[in-house]
């Protein structure tokens, strides 16, 4: 935004005191030795004057650098700071249960999940965002990137069974962890989604415990289905030792609401920073106030007044 304006408004009013005077002021004039001086500068006060107008036009100059005029400039500087997050999604063989969807019965989890997902990605424009994907083995579907189309994509591709029918669960969140320990962000989150029971990893929970609790990254972790489908302790647990919370969802509006609340917990700091640029331009009226004077001095010297 630019604006301009005066630093010392207030001076301006020294021309009406300028202009007072001239009214009211009488000029000394050399009478005594011409006596019909007044008569002559009647006449002349009548007639074309450059000396009147250099002589103001110094004055009004002066006065308005003194004034202070100056041109401001303002705008925003804003920093982002994004965040790294690994969304770890369960493609095992219990995903295909449908029902999960009140809108859609026939649409199993995973298609759900996928839909509810890609929302999520398409909201967190300002952050890097990974992909691992595990059932019997744990695989980086896609590293940390900000670009959204080829995460939509990846996400689009997943499919149930490709990494085999059980669950690896503990073993899914050690890949997250490999993939944001490169990260030098400020924030890295992981977050856990699968709806069935860890039997295929080869870490135990002991193990992955404390790999959590020694890292600097926020764990949320989220059931789907009936609650007897997953271990809420045992996710609890993980959520507990990543400085994050645990979830349950049984159904597609619920793991919607929760994916929401998450976007909102981890939403992206903004810091707005108003920047100020002054350009003082006091120099150039002033300029024209002293050229004034010298001019104005000039014309008396040759008229000899």
């Amino acid at each position: 935004m630019n604006e301009f304006n005066f630093e010392h408004p207030w001076v301006l009013l020294l021309l009406i005191l300028f202009i007072v005077c001239a009214r009211l002021c009488k000029e000394r004039s050399r009478a005594i030795f011409f006596p019909h001086v007044n008569v002559l500068m009647k006449k002349k006060i009548q007639t074309f004057s450059w000396m009147e107008i250099v002589k103001w036009l110094g004055i009004v100059s002066a006065v308005i650098a003194l004034a202070s005029p100056v041109f401001t400039k303002s705008f925003t500087h804003t920093e982002k700071e994004g965040r790294d997050i690994v969304l770890i999604l369960d493609s095992s063989d219990s995903m295909r249960q449908r029902g999960f969807d009140a809108n859609d019965l026939w649409r199993n989890k995973f298609d759900v999940v996928k839909e509810v997902v890609g929302d999520f990605i398409d909201k967190r424009t300002n952050d890097r965002i990974g992909m691992v994907t595990f059932a019997d083995i744990a695989f980086i579907a896609s590293p940390l990137t900000f670009e959204k189309k080829f995460l939509a994509d990846i996400t689009h591709m997943q499919k149930i069974g490709v990494a085999g029918k059980r669950t690896a669960i503990n073993d899914a969140i050690v890949q997250a962890y490999n993939l944001l320990s490169k990260s030098k962000a400020k924030s890295k989150i992981a977050i856990l989604l699968t709806d069935g029971v860890d039997n295929m990893s080869k870490i135990s929970f002991e193990e992955l415990i404390r790999l959590i609790k020694n890292r600097d990254i926020k764990l949320y972790t989220i059931g789907i289905g009936d609650a007897r489908d997953y271990n809420g302790a045992y996710l609890k647990a993980l959520a507990d030792a990543g400085h994050g919370m645990a979830y349950g969802a049984r159904s597609a509006s619920a793991l919607e609401e929760i994916y929401q609340e998450i976007d909102k917990l981890e939403a992206t700091k903004i810091d707005d920073k108003k920047i100020m640029q002054y350009t003082y331009l006091y120099i150039y009226p002033l300029f024209l106030a002293m050229i004034s004077l010298l001019f104005f001095i000039y014309l008396k010297n040759t008229r000899g007044i």
